[in-house]
């Protein structure tokens, strides 16, 4: 433990000897608290960021660590690098960037980082970003996982396009993603709007096994200070190569614990959600009940709620805290970000 906290301090005190001579930085720390089950010592695991970003006109250079350990629980400490690349422009028709890199595209249902993991998922590679249009932005690249790295599972690669834009006054955003190795391919599109003083949104992604997941939403402002929301997400029948809409390293590939959120659901669930948010200037409040049930199992029924508290300390920092129920399990977050 002291030889790898030793490491930890020797490696942090050079990033923020580097930090100071860059142009951008931001510190971002995580608590996550598990107070489900027999866990009657309610241990916290934590996870801290620190980034900085360098860059002149035409170029930029990002690099980012974390550093995990668990409160109360003993562990030894860990820290990885997170983030690292370089970018440039070329020759003023696209852009190009080639290093680890989080890469998030849409809802995130197909292509995320699992920001509230203890390791996230980031994606070795190159990307180029194509001018070839001024209604959208293109993407396209192609990059190696490095989600669960062992000697029986290598690397996941894809190459994937991602068009992004705004068309007649909506959003939309479209991801293709090819399976290394495979013929297999996964697409996203979310569209999202305004209509009639509501704001809407929808999403439609089928994963590489061909399984479905798709989402409707409808977000309506009572006044300046609060809105109220609702939402449905329905889950389609497992295909004959898979269990289940799925797919490895996003924000919801996990549960609360690994993910921060329910994760994915199993194949035919559907989750009616309805919630209320309320902005009181530097505090913010929100809740929102799951509802969730089987298409094909009349008898299931799970019950979620979600609870969210806001604060801002100023221009340069927001404490976040989170606490969720789900049936006899119970989660508690806490996030403190820093930017100058």
């Amino acid at each position: 433990m002291k030889k790898n906290l030793r490491n930890i301090l020797v490696l942090a005190m050079g990033l923020m000897t580097t930090v100071s001579f860059a142009q951008d930085w931001n510190v971002d720390s995580r608590t996550r608290i598990d107070m489900s089950g027999d866990n009657s010592l309610n241990t916290a695991d934590q996870r801290a960021t620190m980034g900085a970003t360098w860059g002149g006109s035409d170029w930029g250079i990002h690099v980012s660590s974390d550093v995990n350990y668990t409160i109360g629980g003993g562990e030894d400490v860990s820290m990885s690098i997170y983030e690292a690349h370089a970018s440039t422009d070329l020759f003023g028709m696209a852009s190009m960037t080639i290093g680890r890199q989080a890469l998030s595209y849409g809802s995130g249902a197909l292509m995320s980082t699992n920001d509230w993991g203890a390791n996230r998922t980031t994606w070795d590679g190159m990307s180029f970003g194509l001018g070839l249009s001024d209604m959208a932005d293109i993407t396209v690249g192609y990059h190696s996982s490095n989600t669960g790295l062992t000697a029986e599972t290598p690397n996941e690669g894809n190459m994937h396009v991602n068009i992004a834009g705004e068309f007649s006054g909506w959003n939309v955003n479209v991801l293709y993603m090819t399976d290394e190795g495979t013929d297999d391919a996964a697409t996203g599109i979310d569209i999202s709007g305004g209509l009639m003083g509501a704001s809407l949104n929808a999403s439609m992604n089928t994963d590489f096994e061909g399984d479905e997941m798709r989402v409707l939403g409808l977000s309506y402002s009572v006044n300046d200070d609060m809105s109220v929301n609702i939402s449905q997400t329905a889950y389609g029948d497992a295909s004959s190569e898979g269990a289940g809409f799925n797919m490895a390293g996003t924000n919801m590939d996990g549960s609360w614990a690994t993910t921060g959120g329910m994760g994915y659901l199993s194949a035919n669930d559907e989750d009616l959600s309805y919630g209320l948010s309320y902005n009181m200037g530097s505090i913010s409040l929100g809740a929102t009940m799951h509802k969730i049930t089987n298409t094909t199992d009349e008898a299931y029924e799970r019950d979620v709620t979600e609870i969210n508290l806001g604060y801002s300390l100023g221009d340069n920092a927001a404490l976040g805290v989170r606490y969720a129920t789900d049936g006899d399990d119970k989660y508690t977050w806490v996030t403190l970000t820093v930017a100058p």
